[in-house]
């Protein structure tokens, strides 16, 4: 028994750590988007003045919010993913759940598609996705219908 607890928290500290591991790539992602525009902004400043200056900047101001918000949607998704507990196990599904069921297997942190460990594949979705909202609550033993599929949860914790 306690040996299988160990072998389950190892799997859901392994599928945390691709989810921060997925996170972390992205933020880096935003955060030098944000440094080429923001340099491609002063060196537009040092170049000549006239229409097509002013849409340059135009054009690289409009593609410094876009970016901001990303940073900031980001920014959610890893406070998100900081609530997780990975040592607290829970007969009920919520966050930070590992779900295995007749036709998949899950992982309820942030939405960062499939994972793969020890050959086994696990979907991370978020408790927000219409799978997360359907997931959350449930316990195993539980039917669920997902787009007109029943599937059965066997194992969750």
């Amino acid at each position: 028994m306690i040996q299988k607890m160990k072998s389950d928290l190892h799997l859901k500290q392994q599928l945390y750590d691709q989810c921060v591991d997925f996170v972390e790539k992205r933020h880096l992602k935003i955060q030098n988007q944000i440094k080429e525009i923001q340099e491609a902004l002063t060196s537009e400043t040092k170049s000549s003045a006239g229409d097509k200056h002013e849409t340059g900047r135009a054009m690289l101001q409009l593609e410094r919010e876009k970016v901001g918000q990303q940073l900031s949607e980001i920014e959610k998704v890893i406070e998100n993913l900081s609530k997780i507990d990975v040592a607290k196990s829970s007969d009920t599904i919520g966050l930070g759940s590992v779900i295995f069921t007749s036709s998949a297997n899950y992982f309820i942190a942030i939405s960062a598609g499939q994972l793969e460990v020890n050959s086994e594949l696990f979907y991370a979705i978020s408790p927000t996705t219409p799978i997360g909202l359907l997931l959350t609550g449930k316990n195993s033993g539980d039917e669920i219908v997902f787009r007109d599929q029943s599937f059965v949860i066997k194992d969750s914790y």
